[in-house]
């Protein structure tokens, strides 16, 4: 893949870029199976590759510049807007919306939240796009100002951006580096978007995790359904379930699954994917995952967890230890964390593993291995 941004030293997000795609994917593969070695003679499968480009479902885009003229991209070392609207690893559709945006925040007068003078109004913009085509776009503010501007602009906006389906503006006052606030006003009749994947439709809504490369995302989908389903346990938990993705693609006529997932936002959504499958078996929780396995009065036959890149930690490592379940599905997108959390559990062996390239042009990859105990 070609980027004249990196190639102008304008944005280095992407790592390895300049380096063959053929490259990147055996290095990924050789580095998550010589860490995770230690820890079971695994039959490995074949890399899941992907395309090398537009492959971004969301974009998370900085707002600098002025009113007439932002910047929808990163921002320099200075604070000051970098535009990077031609990305080619966002999604094409996300690519066709921004210089939209660009001019729907010039129509309304949006202003640009300027980080070194700590004044402004608009600090991102941010875009997700479905399988089908459709949109997401969030526009994150300081102030309640900007929910009336973007409010008016509306029918402007949908006429000129027909796929868009969700518009909000999130709420974020303070002055740190956090993307999103916790409120979220929704602008549109739906509040949720739509995401097929496979035989599983997901209904993302605002402030909900949802993987960042659609076509190895349902693979990653199919590959642990595959498994659970040739370990055939009658109970489940999807801990750090997100949208629920995991568990709607495990669920099966006399299977008890429940997903657990601190995100409210996240439940309703995976609570509504449930119902609108006609999946009464599958159950979903806001809290914690250690805390509600720790408290749960029976352990499942078998463990999903999808942690954050710091791993699942001790305690809930120590748990999955002790507490007799046969076998475990990982889903990690950071193999370090994955061995550090592996070595807390050496009843468990690696029977299968797999890394699938969610991440291209960068070091991050995703890994998912299946655990049985010893």
């Amino acid at each position: 893949m070609d980027c004249s941004y990196f190639d102008a030293g304008v944005c280095r997000s992407c790592t390895l870029m300049s380096v063959p795609y053929s490259e990147q994917l055996e290095g990924k593969d050789r580095l998550a199976r010589d860490l995770l070695a230690p820890f079971g003679d695994a039959s490995w499968l074949p890399p899941v590759a992907s395309a090398e480009s537009g492959y971004r479902n969301k974009a998370k885009m900085v707002i600098g510049g002025t009113a007439d003229a932002p910047t929808i991209g990163i921002l320099d070392e200075a604070g000051r807007g970098v535009d990077l609207r031609e990305c080619g690893i966002c999604a094409p559709g996300i690519r066709a919306a921004l210089p939209v945006l660009a001019r729907f925040i010039g129509r309304q007068r949006l202003e640009p939240y300027s980080v070194p003078d700590r004044r402004g109004e608009l600090k991102y913009v941010l875009v997700t796009e479905s399988p089908d085509g459709e949109l997401m776009v969030r526009f994150v503010a300081r102030t309640d100002a900007t929910v009336s501007r973007v409010r008016s602009g509306l029918p402007w906006l949908l006429a000129e951006l027909p796929a868009a389906r969700v518009v909000t503006v999130n709420l974020q006052p303070e002055h740190k580096a956090v993307v999103e606030g916790e409120t979220d006003v929704v602008l549109t009749r739906d509040s949720a978007l739509p995401m097929r994947l496979g035989p599983v439709s997901l209904r993302l809504r605002p402030q909900s995790f949802f993987q960042t490369n659609t076509a190895v995302a349902t693979e990653l989908y199919a590959q642990v359904a595959a498994w659970v389903d040739e370990v055939s346990p009658a109970s489940v938990w999807d801990l750090y379930c997100g949208v629920g993705g995991f568990a709607l693609h495990v669920a099966a006529p006399g299977r008890r699954v429940v997903g657990v997932e601190t995100s409210r936002e996240a439940v309703r959504s995976a609570r509504a994917s449930a119902s609108a499958a006609g999946l009464p078996e599958v159950a979903f929780r806001a809290g914690d995952a250690t805390a509600f396995a720790l408290g749960a009065a029976a352990a499942p036959e078998l463990v999903i967890v999808n942690p954050p890149r710091r791993g699942i930690g001790a305690e809930l490592s120590g748990w999955l230890e002790d507490s007799g379940v046969p076998s475990v599905v990982y889903s990690s997108c950071n193999p370090k964390s994955l061995a550090a959390d592996l070595a807390r559990m050496p009843s468990y062996r690696i029977r299968a593993g797999r890394v699938l390239d969610m991440f291209p042009q960068t070091g991050h990859m995703e890994v998912a291995v299946l655990l049985e105990r010893r």
